[in-house]
């Protein structure tokens, strides 16, 4: 019986054969796949609205799905291309391709349209086509200077069109094409296509959405794998806003490694003793005073479980920042890092409600260990303050500030005296 059944499945298999489709070949055999498209665009010639036109109309005759790569292949390059990427030559070549095209902006967007309208029209080409990207990038040393400044122009164009993921970026790290200087002169000529399309903000939003923004400096090889390094070599290449743009991601990365490493200090209550290393990393990453007080202030008061009791927390926080206020002094050495710090004081305050009275005792404890001077708490109180809470601050802080004002005025009349 499962022999008949057997024999059965046979015979309906070969049926199906014979009565195969008149094009079917054309459907599953590469070299007639290929030869139809390289045949079809010789016919059309370099007008790529035709070019287009027959591509959307073979899609419905030709089987995309299975030969998207030979598809792909032949729009590129004009013919198969063998691993390495030389053009195999066991079939006929088209010039009505990418790389046979005229070197500059205006062609690169005429073939983007003509990979675009593909693509939408076929939908399920777009992770073929992705993967193909990936394929040429790894190809980039068997490519000539203009056909990899083509394909670097077609790529940026694209992924500002958002017909690319910016994942395909990930090929550029490979170890020979970084070791030889190909992965950062091919991404100079891509990202300058890309913001000739979108400005940093849209490339910087792509990048991040796949965790590119923070890999760029891979397109170097480690001894070169510096801030400093990829800030010349790109500003020079005239793409200052993406150097930039490195920098400051950088200087984030640096700001939270910094702050988890404080914090992680703080929490098992070692005194920062050796404040000396963390200036060292500010300088080494660019950091600003200003912006390191927030973050040393935010490390600080993130380190306790305070008490939930208003009159408590005052004594609490009194005590735990007298221990810390030799760090902040020493990122307070510029009256606009003071101002800084006062103004993050004002806000952590307002927002923890059960800090709004502690306000003034936090200000004078800081003012006596010299981390604020008068000056800067004399010009918070007139016309430097936040909004939040101030009514109920600057009442606190009035006969402090008077207190604060007499004192100058006494200092003032004693300098007069002496003279």
């Amino acid at each position: 019986h499962s022999f008949m059944s057997c024999a059965r499945i046979c015979n309906v298999s070969t049926v199906v054969l014979v009565h195969r489709h008149p094009n079917e070949k054309e459907r599953f055999d590469p070299s007639q796949f290929q030869e139809s498209i390289v045949q079809g665009l010789n016919e059309t010639g370099t007008d790529l609205e035709a070019v287009a036109k027959f591509l959307d109309a073979s899609g419905a005759k030709l089987n995309y799905r299975r030969y998207a790569e030979s598809l792909f292949d032949i729009l590129v390059a004009g013919g198969m291309l063998a691993p390495g990427g030389t053009l195999s030559d066991d079939m006929t070549c088209t010039d009505v391709c990418l790389f046979k095209a005229q070197e500059d902006m205006e062609t690169m967007q005429a073939y983007a349209q003509v990979f675009n309208k593909l693509i939408r029209r076929y939908k399920y080409l777009e992770k073929g086509f992705e993967e193909e990207i990936k394929k040429l990038l790894l190809f980039l040393k068997g490519f000539t200077e203009s056909e990899r400044n083509k394909l670097a122009m077609l790529t940026g164009i694209l992924l500002a069109n958002g017909n690319l993921s910016a994942s395909i970026l990930s090929s550029l790290f490979n170890e020979n094409l970084v070791k030889e200087g190909v992965s950062a002169c091919f991404a100079v000529k891509l990202f300058k296509s890309w913001l000739s399309e979108k400005d940093i903000n849209s490339v910087a939003a792509s990048l991040r959405k796949v965790g590119m923004d923070n890999r760029l400096m891979e397109l170097f090889p480690a001894n070169k794998r510096s801030c400093e390094h990829f800030s010349k070599y790109f500003t020079d290449a005239g793409l200052k806003e993406l150097s930039d743009f490195v920098r400051n991601q950088q200087s984030i990365g640096a700001r939270k490694e910094l702050q988890k490493e404080l914090e992680e200090q703080m929490s098992r209550g070692d005194p920062l003793k050796d404040v000396s290393r963390v200036t060292e990393e500010i300088k080494r990453n660019n950091i600003s005073e200003q912006m390191m007080i927030g973050l040393i202030w935010s490390s600080v008061m993130s380190a306790v479980e305070w008490n939930k009791k208003e009159e408590l927390v005052t004594e609490q926080a009194i005590k735990h920042l007298k221990q810390y206020s030799l760090l902040l002094k020493a990122f307070t050495s510029q009256g606009h890092s003071e101002l800084t710090l006062l103004l993050k004081i004002q806000e952590y305050c307002y927002d923890n409600i059960h800090f709004m009275k502690a306000f003034q005792k936090i200000v004078v404890l800081l003012y006596k260990a010299d981390v604020l001077s008068e000056e800067v708490i004399l010009k918070w109180y007139n016309d430097a303050h936040l909004a939040k809470g101030k009514s109920v601050f600057l009442q606190q802080m009035k006969k402090f500030v008077e207190w604060l004002k007499n004192a100058e005025e006494e200092s003032e009349s004693e300098e007069e005296e002496a003279d």
